[in-house]
């Protein structure tokens, strides 16, 4: 590739339209600028400069194994532009951007051909040239099955991840090294789960699905169950969107960003409890009661708590004061996990249950030790514990990896 050919390439990347976003990456600024500088445009030290910017685009592939169409590929079809959008809307598209998307997923395809030697091939130079991963790719069909399956990919940053937080300036920030959990790590508590799963199959099938709530004792994999709900029906469009209690005002944004898109949200509350007078109150319970501005028709929400009652009440809130409707203000504290369409008991285990989980936790990380044995420590630990679950258990087996049967 010559110089001419460089800047035939630089002003094909500049007349982006659709895909505009993907320019804005280091990794492209870089690789723009290794195109833009010519001898015409340099007139001291052009070589050592080139083969500087070329050093410069090499290193910013480093997040994706040093891979240019591994690269190219994340940042296309996470993009966010105005086709895919109104794609996964179901609207008209005009002609003219139908054909701009073509010629731009092309002109990538093609740039995932390119090497350093191809970059690099008029350069008088014999020295070191830094080389990078490149894999011909064919960017038109991979787009073509993403968007006839857009409600099952997604798009955007929908489309990187499984599991998202929200930050505090209220962006959706996919979770690093999300948890993998699966159904086959569970042991026990196939009822509770399946109601979970079978809920948020309806919500795939655009059936009705229930606001869930999940409580019950310490330990006993509620927040796990969501989790590996989230994972198991992830290829079927479903995403997590985990939100704090302090951020719970930020409902109606929230469900306003994701009420076009054609995926399916689980907005997910961990841990959920609330004193008689906090604010976030009457943010849940609208979005529970399906108030217009706090409720996207794609959604759910599933919280958990260790608590029924998910209001805090002491005996102090029984004395009416000057409450002239006392009795239905204590209606009102008490019966917020009411409006969940579903609630789901997690009791603590039996014996059996817990040594259950604890044998089943054993074969999985290669534990041979005698089961009786085995059991008897597992049953010490518990009582030392104060408490058996599958956290405890969990708890155990990693203290057995580590020390032993005591």
């Amino acid at each position: 590739m010559d110089q001419k050919e460089q800047y035939k390439l630089l002003c094909e990347l500049s007349s982006i339209s659709v895909f505009r976003n993907v320019l804005n990456s280091k990794t492209m600024s870089c690789f723009i600028e290794y195109l833009s500088l010519n001898e015409e445009n340099c007139k001291n030290n052009f070589l050592s400069q080139k083969l500087n910017l070329l050093g410069k685009f090499v290193c910013s592939l480093k997040d994706f194994n040093y891979n240019f169409s591994d690269f190219l590929c994340s940042k296309i079809l996470s993009d966010e532009n105005g086709y895919v959008v109104a794609a996964a809307q179901k609207k008209e598209i005009p002609k003219s951007v139908l054909n701009n998307v073509q010629k731009e997923l092309k002109l990538f395809s093609d740039l995932t051909k390119l090497t350093s030697d191809n970059l690099c091939s008029y350069l008088d130079f014999d020295g070191y040239i830094p080389e990078f991963e490149n894999k011909e790719t064919d960017f038109i069909k991979i787009y073509r099955d993403r968007i006839e399956n857009i409600s099952k990919y997604g798009y955007g940053i929908f489309s990187l991840s499984g599991m998202f937080q929200v930050s505090d300036n209220n962006e959706f920030v996919p979770v690093k090294s999300a948890d993998k959990i699966s159904l086959e790590d569970f042991v026990g508590y196939r009822q509770q789960r399946k109601e979970v799963f079978d809920n948020t199959k309806a919500l795939c099938e655009n059936r009705p699905a229930a606001n869930i709530f999940l409580y019950g004792d310490a330990g006993t994999g509620k927040s796990s169950t969501v989790k590996a709900c989230a994972n198991y029906f992830y290829n079927q469009g479903i995403r997590l969107i985990e939100i704090r209690k302090n951020q719970l005002f930020f409902l109606p944004e929230i469900m306003g960003k994701i009420s076009e898109n054609p995926l399916k949200f689980i907005i997910f509350i961990d841990d959920l409890s609330f004193n008689k007078n906090d604010d976030n109150f009457s943010m849940l319970k609208a979005a529970l009661e399906g108030s217009a501005c706090a409720k996207a028709k794609n959604s759910v929400i599933y919280a958990t708590g260790n608590r029924r009652h998910i209001v805090k009440e002491s005996f102090s809130d029984r004395d009416n004061g000057d409450d002239i409707h006392h009795n239905d203000t204590i209606q009102e504290l008490t019966s917020l996990s009411d409006r969940f369409g579903l609630t789901v008991y997690f009791e603590k285990p039996n014996k059996k249950l817990y040594l259950d989980i604890v044998c089943n936790l054993a074969k999985k990380n290669n534990i041979s030790a005698d089961r009786q044995a085995l059991e008897l420590s597992a049953e010490a630990f518990a009582l030392a514990k104060g408490n058996r679950s599958p956290r405890t258990a969990e708890q155990f087996i990693t203290s057995f990896l580590n020390f032993g049967i005591s």
